[in-house]
């Protein structure tokens, strides 16, 4: 299953949690690029980039995502796409291939309010600690091998996708007797 680039993305696309595609950890895809998994890429920022303009988002019920991975439309494929604006009004627009955290800070950050998913239809409470700096190495659109080095909401972003990569949900990541209960010995504060 693969989805062209013309392909309009809706919320019937989207795997909700539950669905066993989302707790596998996804398989790389092949390098060189096939055309197949590229368009299946834009499609994808296409939905996230709809997802973010109202009358768009309206026509289609779209909700509104800064980010969708490839095993979130059900597909096992180690891709996602993210497309934002940063607290510091920075745009970030990212389609990535088989990527990898090659490193970390230590320090941590966490978002006050909580982390949202397009795959979870419910409010979830707590608060999901991320590393605050990461490297990551991928294949962008052209074939290119990248290395990014993201910081702060640019970082949650990016670990929620490759996460949900790992079969892993926001969730997972939130303590379980205590929601709001941040990890000890270690440095970590509010993005914001």
């Amino acid at each position: 299953m693969s989805y062209r680039s013309d392909y309009i993305l809706t919320m019937k696309d989207i795997v909700r949690e539950g669905h066993p595609i989302l707790s596998v950890k996804t398989k790389d895809v092949q390098l060189p690029l096939s055309e197949e998994d590229r368009e299946t890429l834009i499609c994808m920022m296409n939905y996230v980039k709809n997802s973010q303009d109202p009358e768009l988002a309206k026509k289609y019920g779209l909700r509104p995502g800064v980010g969708l991975s490839a095993n979130q439309v059900g597909l096992d494929k180690r891709m996602f796409v993210a497309y934002f604006t940063d607290f510091d009004e920075k745009l970030h627009e990212y389609a990535l291939f088989n990527p990898k955290i090659v490193s970390h800070s230590v320090s941590m950050i966490y978002l006050p309010d909580g982390e949202g998913c397009l795959s979870v239809d419910r409010p979830v409470e707590g608060l999901v600690p991320r590393y605050e700096k990461i490297k990551v190495k991928a294949v962008d659109l052209e074939g290119n091998e990248v290395v990014l080095r993201l910081k702060g909401y640019a970082s949650i972003v990016a670990q929620h996708e490759i996460d949900h990569l790992n079969g892993i949900m926001f969730y997972d990541r939130i303590n379980k007797n205590n929601p709001f209960q941040l990890p000890e010995n270690v440095e970590i504060k509010s993005l914001y």
